[in-house]
């Protein structure tokens, strides 16, 4: 007997019982194209086991990274962006602003809490490139100034993790203003003498590297970080000229002085507290 092919439609399948068995368990590498359990990645700060590759973290996940188990206190939530320009591009800021809150479940681009790294008492602020590119407006601009003021008075080192595209254009001169805010906040941290740490990761560029993310007393990058103010591409188009290899990477601003340490994340916390260890009166 013949097998005759059933022609009758199938139903479709419940999307939520038909997802892939190896679905969530794998990652593929975006620098060696290794494919990764998921778990292994994890387990190794979001760091590819084979090449070293770091994959970006949420400002969550950096908190969790960096402060002691069950000590951040978050810091500044109730500081919310406003529209001073009725900007509107493609859709209207407020629109981006709301929909960007609703997919990283905070206001802005950046965290603030306060707890310990190894017990030392420190302000933490974190830039979140998943909002808006981490670009800095007058929120990420007030909430770091108040980090440094809080620092001030807890007479607590301040540490800032960087993840931004530069200002936000959205907010034209006023976001502009913050690199000088921020820069005044942290000269009066210098004033009272106590340390401010910056870790630059991927990528630290525009306006936010124009001002506090080189101001540091020490400054940490993770490997491979793109660091500069222009993207490379920018730059050839401008000078026409071919930049060397690695050229605005971490490394490379390490080889040329402005950066005082490359440091992989699994050593990111302890060679941190090291650093704090040191400076800290």
């Amino acid at each position: 007997m013949w097998f005759r092919k059933d022609k009758t439609p199938r139903e479709p399948r419940d999307p939520k019982t038909s997802a892939s068995l190896g679905e969530g368990l794998f990652r593929k590498c975006e620098a060696c194209r290794e494919t990764l359990y998921a778990k292994e990645v994890e387990r190794n700060r979001q760091v590819c086991p084979k090449c070293g590759f770091h994959f970006r973290l949420s400002a969550d996940e950096r908190v969790r990274l960096l402060l002691d188990d069950d000590s951040a206190v978050h810091l500044f939530g109730d500081v919310r962006p406003g529209d001073p320009l009725k900007f509107k591009d493609s859709k209207r800021y407020r629109d981006r602003l709301r929909e960007y809150e609703g997919k990283a479940g905070r206001p802005d681009a950046v965290v603030a809490a306060e707890g310990t790294i190894e017990g030392m008492p420190v302000v933490l602020a974190v830039l979140d490139y998943a909002f808006m590119g981490g670009s800095m407006g007058s929120v990420v601009g007030e909430v770091l100034t108040r980090s440094a003021e809080r620092a001030v008075t807890r007479k607590s080192p301040l540490v800032i993790v960087t993840a931004s595209g530069g200002a936000r254009m959205q907010e034209g001169i006023l976001s502009l203003m913050q690199m000088a805010k921020v820069s005044a906040a942290l000269a009066r941290l210098g004033e009272a003498r106590l340390p401010f740490v910056c870790i630059l990761t991927d990528p630290t560029t525009g306006g936010v590297t124009a001002s506090f993310a080189m101001q540091g007393d020490v400054t940490l990058a993770e490997p491979k970080a793109l660091i500069g103010f222009a993207g490379p591409r920018v730059i050839e188009q401008t000078i026409r000229q071919t930049l060397p290899e690695g050229f605005q990477r971490s490394e490379f601003l390490l080889e040329h002085g402005f950066v005082d340490a490359v440091v992989p994340r699994p050593q990111l916390k302890q060679t941190l507290a090291t650093v704090l260890r040191l400076l800290a009166p």
